[in-house]
C-alpha cells in the first residue's frame, strides 16, 4: 500500500481547515477547527505550534473555559444553537493567514484596504446591515457562517499583504432579546452590531454600531 505523501496530507488538512473556517456549524465548530490546526502544525515539524498559540490567544483575553467562542459571549450577543462560531472562526482564519493555510475568495488591493482602514470607524457610528457592509466594501475575502439571511455570520477582509490584519464586520440576526422564543430571526438580513481589528485585547479590538451597543451583553467591557 503507497501512503499519500506529507505535501499531499499537508494540502489535505488546508483544504478542510479551510471548509471548517467557512461553515464552523456544519464542521464541528471551534473544535473542529482546532483539531485541524494542530496536525497542520506537525505537519509542518512545530508540535509546540497549537500550545504557542492558545498561550498566546489567553494572554490577548480570546481564550476562557470555552475557548474563543466563550471570550465572545462576553462581548456580543447570543444568536441561536451555534453560539459564537461564526466570530471564532475569523480569529483562527487570521491565525491562519499568515502561515499561508488560508485561500481566500478574494483579497482586497492596496487602494481598496487602505480605504476600509480609513472609513471603517465612522462608517460603523451609523446602523448597517449585511447588504449595506457589501455595497460599501465589496465582497469579503472570507463569508464565516452560511448564505442564508436569517443567521448571524462574520464577514472578513484582508489585504493583499498577508501580514495586514483581518478587518472582520461581526453581524448578527435572531429573535430580539427578551423575547420568550428563539425563532423565528427579527430581521430579514443580519445586523452588522460590530466591526473587529487587530490582534491585541480583544475587547480593545472591537467597536460596535449602536445596535450592537444595544445589544451586548451587560458585562461587555469593548470600547464603543
Amino acid at each position: 500500500m503507497t501512503l499519500a505523501s506529507a505535501e499531499d496530507i499537508h494540502a489535505y488538512l488546508a483544504d478542510r481547515l479551510n471548509l471548517a473556517l467557512r461553515r464552523p456549524g456544519m464542521m464541528g465548530g471551534e473544535i473542529g477547527i482546532t483539531l485541524l490546526m494542530d496536525p497542520l502544525f506537525v505537519a509542518e515539524r512545530q508540535p509546540e505550534g497549537w500550545p504557542a498559540m492558545q498561550r498566546d490567544l489567553a494572554r490577548r483575553g480570546v481564550w476562557s473555559a470555552r475557548g474563543v467562542t466563550g471570550a465572545f459571549a462576553h462581548l456580543l450577543p447570543a444568536h441561536g444553537a451555534t453560539g459564537h462560531v461564526e466570530e471564532t472562526a475569523s480569529v483562527y482564519a487570521e491565525l491562519a493567514q499568515p502561515r499561508g493555510w488560508l485561500r481566500p475568495d478574494r483579497v482586497l488591493t492596496t487602494d481598496e484596504y487602505a480605504n476600509l482602514r480609513r472609513t471603517m470607524i465612522d462608517w460603523v457610528a451609523s446602523d448597517r446591515t449585511w447588504t449595506d457592509v457589501t455595497s460599501e466594501y465589496g465582497q469579503p475575502s472570507m463569508l464565516f457562517g452560511g448564505t442564508n439571511p436569517l443567521y448571524s455570520k462574520t464577514l472578513g477582509y484582508m489585504s493583499n499583504e498577508p501580514n495586514e490584519p483581518m478587518v472582520a464586520f461581526h453581524l448578527w440576526n435572531g429573535p430580539e432579546p427578551g423575547t420568550d422564543t428563539t425563532w423565528p430571526s427579527a430581521h430579514p438580513e443580519p445586523l452588522l452590531i460590530a466591526i473587529r481589528l487587530g490582534l491585541g485585547q480583544l475587547a480593545e479590538t472591537l467597536t460596535y454600531t449602536p445596535t450592537g451597543h444595544r445589544l451586548r451583553p451587560t458585562n461587555a467591557t469593548a470600547e464603543i
